[in-house]
This record gives structure tokens, C-alpha cells and sequence, in this order.
């Protein structure tokens, strides 16, 4: 309950552009059919549950807009980039609601107020962002952050450098802590000669961040009890980058924060609804693309030969640390690995085939992993499965890096959806960060949220290789 507590508040300002979003597109049929009409009864063929079609058409803008990446809180992007992915929403929303309207016409919303309603929508939504990106964005809804430490560990909030990154708060001061070695950094130092609340009240504080080097002996347990009856927030070092960039720091955490702090647990309920969209979503997502599977393994064929093999599989570490085979379109050439060394695949790899380089930037390469999540082998959402020798190194040199095979690997994940393909000791480690955050908040939302966002990967081609 804190957890989603606390990711609440850090998305509000997103929360508000989605719901005043929402509203415009509720509205759209009804201001469509005024102008074209002067009145709302021409809205639909059908008359009935007016409120339900136009709620219909909302929802199924709303979910093109997050497909497309536009409700993601650490996106950059520039405002006519968010022009074009608005475009492409809209038309993706045109078309899924025009098949639903094709199978079930009682629900359709006639042609002609469907497009100005989708025109009316396209100018306030860009008309909105350029507001939020002006204004809200920049100046409403952020926290200002009283830093309680100046050290090694206070420094690491420096690494959220990018705009992007800091779009939630506002650092107001830094206060050295006793027993901290003071680490260089842009935020001016805060003596602490007063006590914390009147420090809060002086900078106009909204949070304490709690970021000491050594608490044991020196954590000002009194004066922060007295900052937190006062109504201003006291939050943990760990807790507030989990907050604020959406993934756990391995380099930060004790097995004592693991234990006892919230998430890490997978309730039978939370695995029965997993299942039940894995399975419902990978037979529906079999039905719709196995034409394209079956040009995929043509285009194999020309490339490379009539004997040429079209699915690849590998043995990758499962839940448990379980091994198991998945299975891909193949992507390289045959003798990719004629050595049998394993190798990270590269920017420029030489091993891609022309056939392969296309499925591996369009994702089609993934598609035969529907039948590993038939099977039960995978979930479409989870950690990417990755080969044994890479495991048998990786937690040699990662800690908790075993800790993501607690759950099934998926198709994609929180860490797919945030980061760039990994080809490094250096990205598993980055992308960990991002597994075991979803390894602890996992949830249905949040599952819907990453199989959106995949979209977005898939359209836009991020972090392919």
C-alpha cells in the first residue's frame, strides 16, 4: 500500500495530463456531433449507452497513448516527437476501434463524428503537452528535496543527471550527517546547526531524504520523528531512487532492506492472473500472427536455402535457475558460434543475417517464445531469460543477481521497456536494476503497462540489435 502510495504522488503531474487527456477524448464524439450536427443525437447509428461508445473511444486512445510511450515519466523526448507519436496513437486507436466496431456495430460510432472527433482530439492533445511541457512540467507538482547526508551515498543521486531524470523534485539542500566523508557536488552544503523541521521550514522543504553513510550511532531519530509529525515527508535513500527512475540500486542495498521491505511476493492470486493473461494474450497474439510467422520463415528460406533451419533454440536459465530450450526465428548464420564460445551479439554483429537483421529491429524473431509461454517455460512479462554461461559469470560478479530467477523469465520486461539491448557485463548489471524492481512491485497493472510499452519498443525500434 506505501509502495503505491508513493508512485502516486511521484506520477501526479502525469496522472493529471492522463485524466484531463481522457476527458478530451470522452468528449470529442459529443463536440463532433454538435458541430457537424448541432446536436448529440447523431453520435452513433445507435442510440443507446451514448456514454459507453465515447468511453469506448477514450480508453482505446488512452491505451494507443501509452503504447506509444507517452505517459512513460522518464521519457525525452521533444515536443514535435510527441506530436508524431500522438499521430501514430491516434491512428493505431482508429484502427483497433474500427474493427471493434466492424464485429460489433452496436457499439460503433458513425464515420463522420469519428473523424472530427479524432481531429478535435489530435489539436487539444498536442495543444495540452505543449502546455504541460511548458508550464506543468517545468514549475507545478515538484517536491522540493532536503538531502541528510553529504557522502558517498548522498552522491549517488547525482546520477540522475538528465531533465528527464528530475522531472519529479528539486534538491533544496544538502546537510552534512556525522560520520560522512563529504563528496563534491552541485547542491550547496546546509551546516546543521538547527534542527531538521526548522531547516525544512527555512529551505521550503517537502522531504527529507535520509542518504547517511554510517546510521548506526548517528541517525537523528528524534528530530526526523518531529520533521515527519510536522507534515513533512522522511523518506530513505533506496525508497526514493526506486521512486524516481523506477529500478532498485544493487550497489545500495543490504539483504536487511530486501527482507524487510515491502514487495517480493507472489501471492497465489497474483500467479493465477498472470497465467490467465499469458495464456489468454499468447493465443490471441498466435492468431493474429502466425501469417507473419509464416513469411518470416519463407524469407529464411530465400536467404539461406531450402535446408536452411528456421527456428533457433538455446538454452537459457529459467525460474528457479531451472534451464530451459526458448525458441527464436533464426537470426544468425548457421556457424554463428561454429567454436562454440558464447558471445554477447553487437552493434555491427558480422553473424546477423540481411532476414535477421530485420526481425531482430522489428522484435519478429521473438514471436515462436508464444509457444515457451504456452508451454509455461515463460510469462510474457518477466526478466529476460539469459544463457547459463552468462548466468554462471554474472552472478559471480552481480550481487543479488540471482534473485531476478525467482519468477519466469518473460517475452519482455520492466528492464526491456527501460533500457537498451545489453551486450555487457556492464548492462546486465544496469538492467538488474530494473528486473528487481520489478521482481519486487510485479502486478497486473503493471504487466499491462510493460506489454503497452512494448509498442513502443516495436514501433520505434529501441535498443534493437
Amino acid at each position: 500500500m506505501r509502495t503505491w502510495s508513493i508512485n502516486r504522488r511521484a506520477r501526479f503531474p502525469l496522472l493529471l495530463m492522463a485524466a484531463a487527456e481522457l476527458s478530451i477524448v470522452f468528449s470529442s464524439p459529443f463536440i463532433a456531433s454538435l458541430l457537424i450536427f448541432g446536436n448529440v443525437d447523431q453520435i452513433a447509428p445507435n442510440q443507446e449507452y451514448l456514454g459507453f461508445k465515447s468511453l469506448l473511444l477514450a480508453i482505446g486512445v488512452f491505451l494507443s497513448l501509452i503504447a506509444m510511450g507517452l505517459y512513460q515519466s522518464d521519457q525525452r523526448l521533444y515536443f514535435y516527437e510527441s506530436v508524431v507519436r500522438i499521430a501514430a496513437a491516434l491512428v493505431c486507436a482508429t484502427v483497433g476501434l474500427a474493427v471493434i466496431f466492424f464485429a460489433l456495430p452496436v457499439v460503433a460510432v458513425g464515420k463522420m463524428v469519428m473523424a472530427v472527433a479524432m481531429g478535435y482530439s489530435a489539436i487539444l492533445l498536442v495543444a495540452l503537452r505543449y502546455f504541460f511541457y511548458r508550464t506543468i512540467d517545468e514549475h507545478v507538482f515538484r517536491r522540493k528535496i532536503l538531502i541528510y547526508g553529504s557522502g558517498k551515498r548522498a552522491s549517488s543521486i547525482d546520477d540522475l543527471r538528465r531533465k528527464a531524470d528530475r522531472r519529479g523534485f528539486k534538491i533544496v539542500g544538502r546537510i552534512a550527517a556525522p560520520g560522512d566523508k563529504p563528496v563534491e557536488s552541485g547542491t550547496a552544503r546546509i551546516e546543521h546547526d538547527a534542527p531538521l523541521i526548522e531547516i525544512a521550514k527555512k529551505t521550503g522543504a517537502d522531504e527529507i531524504l535520509v542518504a547517511m553513510d554510517e546510521r548506526r550511532g548517528n541517525l537523528p531519530i528524534r528530530q526526523l520523528l518531529d520533521a515527519r509529525l510536522a507534515g513533512v515527508e522522511v523518506i530513505d535513500l533506496l525508497e526514493f531512487i526506486e521512486r524516481e527512475s523506477g529500478k532498485i540500486r544493487v550497489d545500495l542495498v543490504s539483504p536487511g532492506w530486501l527482507i524487510f521491505s515491502s514487495g517480493f511476493r507472489v501471492s497465489r492470486f497474483r500467479r493465477f492472473c498472470q497465467r490467465t493473461v499469458d495464456l489468454s494474450v499468447s493465443a490471441t497474439l498466435l492468431l493474429v500472427a502466425w501469417p507473419a510467422m509464416l513469411l518470416t520463415m519463407l524469407a529464411i528460406k530465400i536467404e539461406e536455402g531450402i535446408r536452411a533451419p528456421v527456428i533457433y533454440r538455446q538454452s537459457r536459465v529459467g525460474e528457479g535457475g531451472l534451464p530451459f530450450s526458448v525458441l527464436k526465428f533464426r537470426s544468425m548464420r548457421t556457424d554463428a558460434e561454429a567454436d562454440g564460445e558464447a558471445r554477447w551479439a553487437t552493434a555491427t554483429d558480422d553473424r546477423v543475417t540481411r532476414v535477421g537483421a530485420v526481425l531482430r529491429k522489428f522484435r519478429l524473431d521473438e514471436l515462436p517464445q508464444v509457444f515457451n509461454v504456452l508451454s509455461g517455460q515463460m510469462a510474457l512479462v518477466g526478466p529476460r531469460p539469459e544463457r547459463p554461461e552468462f548466468v554462471d559469470d554474472l552472478k559471480q560478479k552481480i550481487p543479488y543477481y540471482a534473485e531476478r530467477h525467482t519468477i519466469k523469465p518473460g517475452v519482455t520486461g520492466w528492464a526491456q521497456v527501460k533500457y537498451a539491448y545489453g551486450a555487457s557485463d556492464e548492462d546486465a548489471a544496469e538492467k538488474l536494476h530494473y528486473d528487481l524492481y520489478y521482481v519486487k512491485n510485479q502486478s497486473l497493472l503493471l504487466d499491462i503497462v510493460i506489454i503497452l510499452q512494448t509498442v513502443e519498443v516495436v514501433l520505434w525500434g529501441k535498443g534493437a540489435r
